[in-house]
């Protein structure tokens, strides 16, 4: 019998923003993928976005029809990006999307494509706080709320309140 590999898991707190888009199996796939374009493309314009990537504190996860972004410095960063793609979306009114935003633990794992990818609790918590909204919602965990409150951001939380379509 092989001897059996034990690696430590080393866990880091990150600040996670999942979305995807509402209805997307529905589509044609002709839609599919002009709408995955589409997200893709307000996501990269984003200035959150931008800025995390350029100093190399962000993994960009593709789940399919969205995506998990996983910011390092702020549990504000997820909120402003997810601000941003919502004010963008506004003119994209066939691109329904929903997301969620939670911090918490994750620990950094090679995938099947030998690409850093990331695992754990707090992108987990992200989509089930996702999966409660439906289009036009930014969702965020108790923990988020609670943490951008702390810091005397609670006005991220009436922003979000109110769905942007």
């Amino acid at each position: 019998m092989p001897s059996e590999i034990k690696r430590e898991v080393t866990l880091e707190i990150v600040h996670v923003l999942f979305l995807d888009i509402v209805g997307y199996s529905k589509r044609l796939t002709d839609e599919q993928q002009a709408l995955i374009a589409q997200l893709n493309q307000v996501v990269r314009n984003s200035a959150v976005f931008q800025k995390a990537e350029g100093a190399d504190r962000l993994i960009k996860i593709p789940t399919g029809d969205g995506m998990a972004l996983i910011f390092y410095n702020s549990p504000e960063q997820p909120v402003e990006c997810a601000l941003e793609i919502s004010r963008e979306l506004k003119g994209f009114p066939e691109l329904a999307v929903r997301m969620g935003v939670h911090s918490g633990p994750v620990s950094a794992v090679t995938d099947l494509n030998d690409r850093t990818n990331a695992a754990g609790i707090g992108i987990n918590v992200a989509q089930r706080v996702m999966d409660c909204g439906d289009s036009g919602h930014i969702l965020l965990s108790k923990r988020v709320a609670e943490d951008l409150q702390q810091y005397g951001r609670g006005d991220h939380i009436c922003m979000i309140s109110a769905r942007w379509k």
